[in-house]
Protein backbone atom coordinates (compact mmCIF):
# COMPACT_ATOMS: atom_id res chain seq x y z
CA UNK A 1 0.00 0.00 0.00
CA UNK A 2 1.47 3.59 -0.86
CA UNK A 3 0.57 5.37 2.33
CA UNK A 4 1.43 2.86 4.75
CA UNK A 5 3.51 4.03 7.29
CA UNK A 6 4.99 0.48 7.58
CA UNK A 7 5.32 -0.44 3.75
CA UNK A 8 6.80 3.13 3.32
CA UNK A 9 9.48 1.81 6.33
CA UNK A 10 9.77 -1.27 4.66
CA UNK A 11 10.68 0.28 1.32
CA UNK A 12 13.47 2.95 3.09
CA UNK A 13 11.34 5.87 2.40
CA UNK A 14 10.92 6.54 5.94
CA UNK A 15 13.94 5.68 8.10
CA UNK A 16 13.97 3.35 11.09
CA UNK A 17 16.00 2.26 13.93
CA UNK A 18 16.55 -1.23 12.70
CA UNK A 19 17.26 -4.15 14.38
CA UNK A 20 16.86 -7.14 12.05
CA UNK A 21 16.28 -7.46 8.68
CA UNK A 22 15.72 -10.22 5.84
CA UNK A 23 13.84 -11.29 2.72
CA UNK A 24 10.32 -11.28 4.69
CA UNK A 25 10.26 -8.93 7.82
CA UNK A 26 12.10 -5.83 9.05
CA UNK A 27 12.07 -5.40 12.88
CA UNK A 28 12.63 -1.92 14.70
CA UNK A 29 12.95 -0.21 17.89
CA UNK A 30 9.51 1.42 18.78
CA UNK A 31 9.26 5.37 18.24
CA UNK A 32 7.31 5.61 21.65
CA UNK A 33 8.66 2.68 23.62
CA UNK A 34 6.31 1.28 26.45
CA UNK A 35 9.39 -0.77 28.02
CA UNK A 36 13.15 -0.63 28.43
CA UNK A 37 13.38 -2.85 24.78
CA UNK A 38 10.39 -2.09 22.49
CA UNK A 39 10.90 -3.58 19.07
CA UNK A 40 8.34 -4.20 16.33
CA UNK A 41 8.74 -7.17 14.35
CA UNK A 42 6.50 -6.56 10.85
CA UNK A 43 6.36 -8.45 7.08
CA UNK A 44 7.78 -7.06 4.16
CA UNK A 45 4.34 -7.71 2.34
CA UNK A 46 1.04 -5.52 3.54
CA UNK A 47 -1.06 -7.46 5.33
CA UNK A 48 -3.78 -5.60 7.06
CA UNK A 49 -4.08 -7.32 10.58
CA UNK A 50 -4.36 -10.68 11.98
CA UNK A 51 -7.61 -11.26 11.01
CA UNK A 52 -6.66 -10.78 7.57
CA UNK A 53 -3.90 -13.69 7.45
CA UNK A 54 -4.89 -16.81 5.17
CA UNK A 55 -3.73 -20.15 4.99
CA UNK A 56 -0.97 -19.70 3.01
CA UNK A 57 0.06 -16.80 5.30
CA UNK A 58 1.26 -19.80 8.09
CA UNK A 59 4.96 -20.01 7.38
CA UNK A 60 5.34 -16.16 6.88
CA UNK A 61 3.66 -16.15 10.83
CA UNK A 62 5.92 -18.97 11.85
CA UNK A 63 9.11 -17.02 10.63
CA UNK A 64 8.17 -13.77 12.49
CA UNK A 65 7.78 -16.06 15.61
CA UNK A 66 11.42 -17.42 15.12
CA UNK A 67 13.01 -14.03 14.51
CA UNK A 68 11.29 -12.64 17.69
CA UNK A 69 12.97 -15.66 19.25
CA UNK A 70 16.10 -14.54 17.67
CA UNK A 71 15.77 -11.10 18.59
CA UNK A 72 15.42 -12.19 22.06
CA UNK A 73 18.92 -14.17 22.46
CA UNK A 74 20.53 -11.99 20.32
CA UNK A 75 19.59 -8.82 22.47
CA UNK A 76 19.89 -10.45 25.76
CA UNK A 77 16.39 -10.75 27.31
CA UNK A 78 15.25 -14.66 26.04
CA UNK A 79 15.82 -15.75 29.81
CA UNK A 80 15.01 -12.64 31.97
CA UNK A 81 11.39 -12.79 29.53
CA UNK A 82 9.50 -10.99 26.96
CA UNK A 83 5.68 -10.10 26.12
CA UNK A 84 4.84 -10.32 22.59
CA UNK A 85 2.07 -8.31 21.80
CA UNK A 86 -0.29 -8.15 18.24
CA UNK A 87 -3.28 -5.45 18.10
CA UNK A 88 -6.02 -6.35 15.28
CA UNK A 89 -8.30 -3.50 14.57
CA UNK A 90 -9.57 -0.61 15.99
CA UNK A 91 -11.24 -1.92 19.37
CA UNK A 92 -8.48 -4.34 19.98
CA UNK A 93 -5.68 -1.10 20.02
CA UNK A 94 -4.33 -1.55 16.16
CA UNK A 95 -3.02 2.52 15.22
CA UNK A 96 -1.59 0.92 12.04
CA UNK A 97 -3.09 -0.79 9.78
CA UNK A 98 0.11 -3.11 8.83
CA UNK A 99 0.42 -6.38 10.73
CA UNK A 100 3.23 -5.70 13.19
CA UNK A 101 4.11 -7.13 16.58
CA UNK A 102 5.59 -5.26 19.50
CA UNK A 103 8.17 -6.98 21.46
CA UNK A 104 8.54 -5.92 24.75
CA UNK A 105 11.06 -6.60 27.79
CA UNK A 106 13.97 -5.33 30.03
CA UNK A 107 11.45 -4.78 32.63
CA UNK A 108 8.97 -6.95 34.88
CA UNK A 109 6.01 -6.34 32.87
CA UNK A 110 1.92 -6.27 34.77
CA UNK A 111 -0.81 -8.16 33.85
CA UNK A 112 -3.76 -7.69 33.04
CA UNK A 113 -1.99 -5.36 29.91
CA UNK A 114 -5.15 -2.45 30.13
Amino acid sequence: MQDCLFCKIVRGEIPADKVYEDEQVVAFLDINPQAPVHLLVIPRRHIGCLADVAAQDAGLLGHIQWVIAELAHAHGFADAGFRVVNNCNEDGGQEVGHIHYHVLAGRRLQWPPG
